[in-house]
């Protein structure tokens, strides 16, 4: 197998007497969808923001290429964190700004771009998500739909090679959830960037991921691909994923709707 493109040796985060993570190990390889699932308020999104360095660990490694990001100079950590992007959960658009201000904002903040390369490259990212025509509108004036993917070509508009989603279907119905999915998918192939998820939302994952990693009492207790954490005996995993079952109208280990109708799409 390739080496990790990410990886988390014995990583550790306590807020105050709140230790959230407590040893975390965690691969995440190049060109996949690895999703990062586990019981609400237990570190998946505080483990996420460690990755664009948001947050930095208390003890333990977080390696980028293989190399240590407590090592990298500061010129080095900055080039990494261009190289990632993060859609926040519930797109996190501002209101106050037009979809072409909203999408042209990372380019902006690099200072780096004249204003000419600007426009052409968020005209390009448009055409290229269906969103063309809409430059002028403000997110109130648009469709969940349609913020969904001006939130994806905004963290698109650098050219990342990997995507962080934080909870990206909260609050969504089920059509559009699973549209918000095969948005991820679609435009995964087309970019090829690495997409790495926090999301509760079992079993759609194991749909659109080649890789779950389960977080549960500060670790990760269980990484690999899709097929293998479902059939899994590991007690905990066991009991997250037969309660998201029942959460869903399921019958655990069945995978089948209650009433005998299968669950798969």
């Amino acid at each position: 197998m390739n080496s990790a493109l990410i990886e988390f040796r014995d990583v550790h985060k306590a807020f105050g007497a709140n230790a959230v993570l407590k040893g975390v190990d965690l691969s995440i390889y190049a060109g996949e969808i690895s999703t990062i699932i586990g019981k609400s308020g237990i570190g998946k999104s505080v483990l996420l923001k460690h990755i664009i360095g948001l947050l930095a660990p208390d003890s333990g490694q977080i390696f980028f290429d293989n190399v240590a990001l407590d090592r990298m100079s500061g010129v080095q950590r900055k080039a990494m964190k261009i190289t990632c992007s993060y859609m926040f959960q519930g797109t996190a658009l501002f209101d106050s700004m037009t979809v072409y201000e909203n999408i042209a904002l990372p380019l902006r903040e690099h200072r780096k771009y004249p204003a000419k390369e600007i426009r052409s490259r968020v005209r390009e990212k448009m055409a290229q998500l269906d969103i063309a025509g809409i430059e002028n509108s403000y997110p109130s004036q648009l469709s969940g739909g349609t913020k969904k993917r001006v939130a994806m070509a905004r963290a698109l508009i650098t050219e990342p090679r990997v995507v962080l989603f934080d909870e990206p279907t909260t609050g969504l119905d089920p059509i559009r959830k699973a549209a918000a999915h095969q948005m991820i998918v679609d435009y995964q192939k087309q970019f090829g960037f690495t997409a790495i998820m926090v999301s509760h939302e079992i079993p759609d994952v194991f749909f659109i991921s080649q890789r779950i990693a389960m977080l549960d009492e500060g670790r990760i207790i269980f990484q690999g691909a899709c097929k293998e954490i479902q059939t899994s005996q590991h007690p905990a995993v066991r009991e997250f994923l037969d309660s998201a079952a029942r959460a869903n109208g399921l019958c655990p280990e069945s995978g089948k709707r209650n009433g005998g109708s299968d669950a798969t799409r």
